[in-house]
């Protein structure tokens, strides 16, 4: 098998708009092997990498290329067939480029899924034909709606191995129709394929009919995503204060992060928190120059007119659209730490933007089931992979907004402050 192969990176350096997606699933419902399948018929794969995947299906005794090994990194993976940790991919049209993040079906690593889905503007989720919707595929779309990706994409695949049965396939676009209606799922887009052979990925498939709708490339290519974005609630936590050392320059003093929400522009007046002191905006400068607006996702400097005390953790906002500047906050967590639950009266680091604060779980409102959605008010703890409301008290005021309104300024991590690791992922419902 041979491919005329593009060279990854020449595609990125156009000014391409930019999608971050999230495949999600069951295990060995195909996850990997459409990512492969995406890689390979964009040809954006290097030829060493084909001619490796190529002698390693050989070597497990495949009749095929198996294209799921060019995601399945770990030698753990190759060697279960499995997908334990999420792994990034970059691929390129002409149309836009694309940022994958291909995680795992076990349940057992439900918190990697959440991972991969945090920063995504589209999740995938793929169900095989054959077994319909499982648990998995009811918890990822939970927690994908949970985590407000903005749209989804059921991709029911392995068609070829129900003879491409259009009931088969209505079926379980009506049973996840109305499971998602549960949840708020704003977008949601179900296309049949197969791929394995590349039915109806990157271009309409001859073995379906009866499908009207686009390939599962074209959609990628042109779904909607610039509206997504926040332009409206300027949020720019102040990640470093720039003081050069230079004695050519002596006056400078910027604010450097990147713009979590809304425009700004010279001339703006601008609020600080949490100190509550106004300003207006000198300029904003880039690593290439000055620009006249800074946006989401920006990475910015930001100058004002005033001397004011900023440091890292303070936020620049609008005076009349600023966030909750908040002790207490209502949040769900989704716990990621297998050696303790999360408990009531435990103590923990809260890492939320640029701010770090010690804070303490003051209640366990519910425990989430989330395949039947049940709340369980009685529980006292939340052990790995589980979900729950809880309330919380931070030694600082964090300067948040709800989730649902700013993905960026409305998550936090937990840290263990013992061993330093990430226990747990929250999105704040309210902040006082």
């Amino acid at each position: 098998m041979s491919q005329a192969v593009l060279e990854p990176g020449a595609a990125f350096e156009r000014n391409m708009d930019l999608l971050r997606f999230a495949t999600a699933g069951s295990v060995d419902d195909g996850k990997s092997t459409l990512i492969g399948r995406l890689l390979y018929d964009t040809k954006t794969i290097f030829e060493d990498q084909l001619e490796a995947v190529e002698a390693a299906s050989a070597s497990r005794g495949d009749e095929y290329t198996n294209l799921a090994l060019l995601t399945d990194g770990l030698r753990a993976e190759r060697e279960q067939g499995i997908t334990i940790d999420v792994a990034y991919r970059y691929f390129a049209t002409p149309r836009r480029k694309f940022i994958i993040a291909d995680t795992p079906g076990h349940i057992q690593y439900t918190r990697n899924m959440v991972t991969g889905a945090s920063t995504a503007d589209l999740a995938l989720i793929l169900v095989d034909a054959r077994k319909g919707l499982v648990e998995q595929s009811r918890r990822h779309a939970f927690l994908t709606s949970l985590l407000r990706v903005p749209h989804l994409v059921l991709c029911v695949n392995k068609m070829d191995l129900v003879d491409w049965d259009q009931k088969v396939f209505e079926q379980i676009a009506d049973e996840f129709t109305a499971f998602a209606a549960k949840l708020d799922v704003p977008d949601l887009t179900i296309i049949p394929i197969s791929a394995l052979n590349g039915d109806n990925i990157a271009s309409r498939s001859e073995a379906s009919p009866w499908y009207e709708g686009p390939s599962l490339l074209h959609h990628l290519e042109h779904v909607h995503i610039a509206s997504d974005r926040n332009l409206v609630d300027v949020r720019f936590p102040v990640q470093y204060v720039i003081r050069p050392q230079s004695t050519t320059v002596t006056d400078y003093r910027g604010y450097a992060g990147q713009v979590a929400s809304g425009v700004l522009k010279p001339g703006d007046e601008v609020l600080v928190l949490p100190s509550g002191l106004t300003s207006t905006i000198a300029g904003i400068d880039t690593a290439t120059g000055p620009v006249d607006q800074a946006f989401p996702p920006m990475s910015v400097t930001i100058r004002l007119n005033d001397e004011i005390d900023i440091s890292r953790g303070d936020m620049i906002c609008r005076p009349h659209n600023a966030p909750a500047v908040a002790q207490d906050v209502e949040a769900m967590v989704c716990w990621m730490d297998e050696s303790a639950p999360l408990r009531v009266g435990a103590k923990y680091t809260i890492k939320h933007t640029t701010r770090t604060a010690r804070t303490v779980v003051r209640g366990l409102q519910y425990r989430l089931d989330v395949n039947t959605l049940h709340r369980d008010d009685a529980a006292d703890g939340l052990a790995l992979n589980e979900i729950g409301r809880v309330r919380l008290r931070t030694t600082v005021p964090l300067l948040a907004d709800e989730y649902r309104r700013n993905r960026t300024t409305g998550g936090f991590i937990l840290i263990d402050e013992s061993t330093n690791r990430t226990v747990a992922a929250g999105m704040i419902i309210e902040a006082s």
